[in-house]
């Protein structure tokens, strides 16, 4: 059990007005899985459950009920949620918790066959749903359980964010700027999840950024499913430059990292916003998937090699310092050991500081499970396998360049006494990599200079630098 990401109390809260209940309706205990999006939707569900007066547990042994929000992207990750819902199902056989609530991506993607298939759930609930997991908690604390079932449809308008109960360190905070997306790539099956790209209205999006100011964050996450196609719904065309922007000009944040920036849409407009900002840091989460231009329309990317490498090279040249981070799929249906090749000198050649691979998963209800040429999975797994082998040197390279010199540093949380783990602008939380640091009368959500000492694969070790004067 201790393995299980459960989220333990007690959590930083994005409501100026929040308060203890007098009384508690319920005890609950909550496990999170997925992606940064998906995380919003956890935060805002706790927010929920706390204002209604619900309390959040660590352990669900003991607990009134269990919430289980699920990923259900691709198979392996359905696989860890149903790992994670049997675990929970398991406790309420023994008697040690009375129900399970099952929410998110899973239910939203296979629907009603999950209570089939797992009859032993209590509740699922959709991920358009989630704003009402109080009245489903509610129902099961009053033991009405007719009603096993909440779906909702995707919405027109951007859903709030704001008063959530948050999962992250004070510190930092992600911030969704839109929901669903447009795009038609042929191994996804998000839309079919989170419906169509709706755009966040800017003097929402930006209540949220004061709401987590005030609360104490100092780093902003940018996530979307599509954050440069921002804008487009509501305007006719992105809009995600004025809105950093705007974003800019709140007291408090300081650091905006932008992730999932599709190639499209990438106007110089942007770059010049990005390279002349002091906030937004110089590190783009721009997932590529591919760079073979017959790879790329199988995949039905809309866009081809020459734009890609003409974008990268763009961005470098005119972003200093910059440090890219993309992910890749190796194995899709048709790739030939040539295209793969290609592949990989495209990555020796660019020399991504940060990069992620994927083996192709064949997702039901996608257009390329209709494709020819699907590929052994030791096939996939041996061109990841490569792929990733050959950027491990990249990185390497890219950690001993800064070895010496002198950066800032977010610090994360303590490790021991004197030490601290954090990151510099080069690196994400949870994806990328950390820095040790040696130094004393230090906290959590302080930014220090350290000098870079040491690398340690892909971490670093370093000391803060003390201002003699």
């Amino acid at each position: 059990m201790n393995q299980l990401p459960i989220i333990e109390p007690p959590l930083s809260v994005s409501q100026s007005d929040q308060q203890e209940p007098e009384f508690s309706r319920g005890r609950y205990a909550f496990v999170s899985l997925g992606c940064p999006k998906n995380l919003v939707d956890s935060e805002k569900m706790l927010g929920t459950l706390a204002l209604e007066g619900y309390t959040l547990v660590s352990d669900p042994d003991g607990a009134d009920f269990v919430i289980v929000n699920t990923c259900g992207f691709i198979e392996s990750s359905r696989e860890e949620s149903k790992s994670v819902i049997n675990e929970m199902l398991k406790l309420k056989r023994a008697g040690r918790t009375k129900s399970v609530i099952v929410a998110g991506c899973l239910p939203e993607r296979i629907g009603g066959t999950l209570l089939e298939e797992m009859p032993e759930i209590d509740h699922i609930v959709g991920v358009f749903g989630r704003d009402e997991i109080n009245r489903v908690a509610d129902r099961l604390i009053g033991g009405v359980n007719e009603q096993r079932e909440l779906f909702r449809p995707a919405p027109i308008k951007a859903m709030d964010d704001t008063s959530r109960l948050r999962i992250t360190p004070q510190h930092y905070a992600y911030l969704k700027i839109s929901e669903g997306c447009d795009r038609t790539c042929t191994f996804c099956a998000i839309p079919r999840m989170r419906g169509k790209h709706i755009t966040k209205p800017p003097e929402m999006v930006l209540d949220e950024v004061r709401e987590l100011a005030d609360d104490g964050v100092k780093e902003l996450l940018i996530v979307a499913q599509d954050t440069t196609y921002y804008g487009i719904d509501l305007y006719g065309e992105p809009r995600l430059t004025e809105l950093l922007r705007e974003m800019e000009q709140v007291e408090g944040i300081d650091w905006i990292r932008l992730m999932y920036l599709y190639p499209i849409f990438f106007t110089d407009e942007l770059i010049d916003t990005i390279a002349n900002s002091s906030k937004i840091i110089p590190y783009l989460d721009m997932p590529l998937q591919h760079v073979n231009d017959t790879m790329l329309k199988r995949m039905q990317r809309r866009v081809n090699r020459d734009a890609i490498v003409e974008l990268v090279g763009k961005l470098r040249k005119r972003i200093p310092n910059l440090v890219l981070r993309t992910t890749f799929i190796t194995g899709f249906p048709g790739e030939t050991d040539e295209q793969f090749d290609e592949l990989v000198g495209f990555v020796e050649e660019t020399r991504f500081e940060r990069m992620g691979v994927f083996t192709y998963s064949k997702e039901p209800g996608t257009p390329s499970v209709k494709l020819e040429g699907h590929l052994p999975e030791g096939v996939k797994n041996a061109r990841r396998d490569e792929l990733m082998a050959r950027q491990q040197q990249i990185a390497f390279d890219f950690g001993d360049s800064l070895i010496g010199y002198e950066l800032d540093v977010l610090l994360d949380s303590q490790v021991e006494e004197g030490v601290w783990v954090g990151r510099c602008y080069a690196d994400a939380p949870e994806i990328d990599a950390s820095i040790y640091v040696m130094g004393e009368d230090l906290r959590q959500g302080q930014f220090v200079p350290v000098e870079i000492t040491v690398r340690d694969e892909y971490d670093w070790l370093g000391t803060v630098v003390v201002d003699e004067e």
